[in-house]
């Protein structure tokens, strides 16, 4: 194959991954738009906030584990296989939640019956997830090693293109959700059939594609090498995390828990018989804040931009929109950016913007400012997740699939065990403190305690709020919203952390001479 043919096949396969990720930006939105609009699934089903949000999680953990799962054996099976396998989690998916709105729909439903049928109908939809989140993950853990394959030679600016596929998909998967909202409501099946189109894409452009040999098997690294670069620190490090989740949906005691963490610790250890490079274990380590900083506080920055935008009379989805078109447009525009910056330039810089943007959306008002603030964590958080993979894969090229997509479920595991409800504790105690302030005594009558991975905490109970009275209500509802953006001050501390790391890394290569992508057996590694 001369070199025009192979950049048209190679191009042709990346974009077949493109559009694989696509496909997952349309399961993620159409399942938000599904589960959060009171007269979609949750009426269908009969869910309350909570299970509603349990089914949500459902399609999230599956996705964070079985990225770095199937990194373990994707060199094995092949990525053709993987790719097929992806598209099949989506075909179950979408049969088992169209077998849902048949089983809830069916005709003379009527209390216990009908609770009977929502309850079938719930356990169709929270396997179809678990299976929907497979597919993602899987997804994720064929593409990212196939574009770092391809373009070895400047990988960065490749993967950052890539991940323009998942806000592509938002904002066209959230326009088309937008038009189809009045249609969804009398049938929401539409909203399922959505994932098809690209599902089908990916498939037929990628079922006869001739994938890469990944650089590292190329190259003549071993399993036990590419297991090494990782190490027990980086294994312990995803064990923790991988047995923890499981822990929680499963509900595990902490005794089996720590019990399958060592012993997997160990077999892991036992067999490549190395504690991990140390550079990996440091970006496993930067991992966390950054999955944080990004996927963590979206959910808050979106609470604060919905209710300006329904006052607007806006709908809210265009605030996701909104940001993934900024996302989308810059990670393709990524080339020239990592050029002039380098790719440690580049996180340092994005850091420093996250930090002055969430401290001004933590006191911020009116739909104009809060767009302004929005626009300028939105260009941070940008080149954050693609510009690390970029960097694991250029300077731990050894560790292959492994590191490259264990470094990505690592930073989702995070958000889910750690980082989210971390957010979360730090909202809470901003309200506790503000309300304390003003109204002295109440804050004692409205709360209660409970526990989560890093201890107790107070938090606020909406049903004790109510028997304040209306007014008395109202007040403490206003206090608690206004502490709560604030918090967003405190959330500072993660892209802080970062910036101080990266700045570090930048002065660290310029001692060895600068910032280079390490090619194997290039300069011993």
């Amino acid at each position: 194959m001369n070199d025009t043919a192979k950049e048209k096949a190679d191009m042709f396969l990346f974009w077949g991954c493109f559009i694989a990720l696509i496909t997952t930006a349309f399961a993620f939105i159409t399942r938000a738009f599904l589960i959060n609009i009171d007269t979609l699934w949750p009426a269908d089903f009969g869910l309350d906030k909570v299970q509603a949000q349990e089914l949500f999680g459902a399609g999230i953990w599956p996705f964070a584990i079985s990225i770095i799962v199937f990194s373990l054996i994707i060199d094995k099976v092949g990525y053709r296989a993987a790719m097929v396998f992806s598209f099949v989690c989506y075909a179950v998916y979408a049969a088992l939640a169209l077998a849902a709105y048949g089983v809830v729909n069916a005709a003379g439903l009527e209390d216990q019956a009908l609770a009977d049928a929502q309850a079938k109908g719930t356990g169709l939809l929270k396997w179809g997830s678990i299976v929907l989140g497979l597919g993602n993950g899987t997804v994720e853990a064929f593409i990212n090693p196939v574009v770092a394959t391809m373009f070895n030679k400047n990988k960065t600016k490749w993967l950052n293109i890539l991940h323009a596929g998942w806000p592509g998909g938002l904002v066209l998967g959230g326009i088309l959700t937008i038009i189809l909202g009045s249609q969804a409501a009398n049938d929401w099946r539409i909203l399922v059939y959505l994932i098809a189109i690209p599902a089908f894409i990916y498939l037929v452009m990628l079922v006869r594609a001739k994938f890469p040999v990944n650089e590292r098997v190329a190259a003549g690294a071993s399993y036990k090498e590419m297991l090494a670069e990782f190490g027990v620190l980086g294994a312990a490090i995803a064990g923790f995390l991988i047995t923890k989740q499981l822990g929680q949906v499963f509900g595990w005691g902490d005794g089996v828990v720590y019990s399958l963490l060592i012993a997997s610790v160990v077999a892991y250890g036992v067999y490549c018989q190395s504690l991990g490079r140390p550079l990996l274990i440091f970006l496993c380590i930067i991992m966390m804040p950054l999955a944080t900083t990004e996927l963590g506080t979206d959910a808050a920055i979106t609470g604060i931009m919905e209710e300006p935008m329904k006052a607007a009379g806006h709908h809210p989805l265009w605030v996701l929109i909104y940001t993934s078109a900024i996302m989308m447009v810059l990670r393709f525009n990524a080339g020239p950016i990592v050029n002039a910056l380098t790719p440690l330039g580049l996180l340092a810089t994005c850091a420093g913007l996250a930090v002055i943007g969430l401290y001004l959306l933590s006191f911020v008002q009116g739909l104009l400012l809060i767009f302004a603030a929005a626009t300028l964590y939105g260009i941070a958080k940008t080149f954050f997740w693609p510009t690390m993979l970029g960097v694991v894969s250029e300077q731990c090229p050894k560790g292959g699939a492994l590191t490259l997509n264990a470094i990505a479920g690592i930073g989702m595991l995070t958000v889910g065990i750690i980082g989210g409800p971390l957010i979360g504790h730090m909202q809470e105690n901003s309200a506790k403190v503000a309300i304390e302030k003003d109204k002295p005594g109440v804050y004692e009558k409205i709360s209660k305690e409970s526990t989560y991975i890093l201890g107790k905490y107070t938090a606020i109970d909406a049903d004790k709020v109510k028997t304040l009275g209306e007014g008395a209500a109202a007040e403490v509802q206003e206090i608690e919203k206004v502490a709560k953006q604030g918090a967003l001050a405190k959330v500072t501390i993660f892209p802080a952390f970062m910036l101080v790391c990266y700045i570090g890394l930048i002065f660290f290569f310029k001692s060895r001479g600068g910032y280079k992508a390490v090619e194997i057996g290039g300069d011993g590694h």
